[in-house]
């Protein structure tokens, strides 16, 4: 893949993406199942025909259906996604993005979550900020 997954798919297709990401695999029929809105069977198969075309997700034929798998794994999507929004909204910053987090939505956060994220900054620097 020659550009990021965030930069080159729509609203729509991450929503497709991260159905077969949940999923792991599912057919045309099950990917609209779960979309939000009220999309038709032939555009969720055009879009998925798409997305095969961009190389983010191939199918397996299971006898006249056609079954989608992602092709990248969830985890790089996610480094993809977080790199661009840290790019777009914090000029590059994970610090602005902690601090926003923290200072905004950080009262959602509970205590334990705290907890969590002073261990890994506690870890981070042990290991030398790797």
């Amino acid at each position: 893949m020659s550009k990021a997954l965030h930069t080159v798919l729509s609203r729509r297709e991450r929503q497709i993406m991260d159905i077969l990401f949940r999923r792991g695999r599912a057919t045309a029929a099950e990917v609209m199942e779960d979309l939000p809105g009220d999309p038709s069977y032939s555009t969720v198969r055009t879009q998925l025909r798409v997305l095969e075309e961009k190389g983010h997700v191939r199918h397996e034929e299971d006898g006249l259906r056609y079954v989608y798998l992602p092709v990248i794994a969830r985890q790089t999507a996610r480094k993809s996604a977080l790199r661009h929004l840290l790019e777009t909204f914090f000029d590059g910053s994970a610090e602005k993005a902690v601090v926003a987090l923290l200072g905004g939505e950080g009262s959602r956060l509970s205590q334990e979550e705290l907890d969590r994220i002073a261990d890994l900054v506690q870890k981070t620097r042990k290991d030398g900020g790797k």
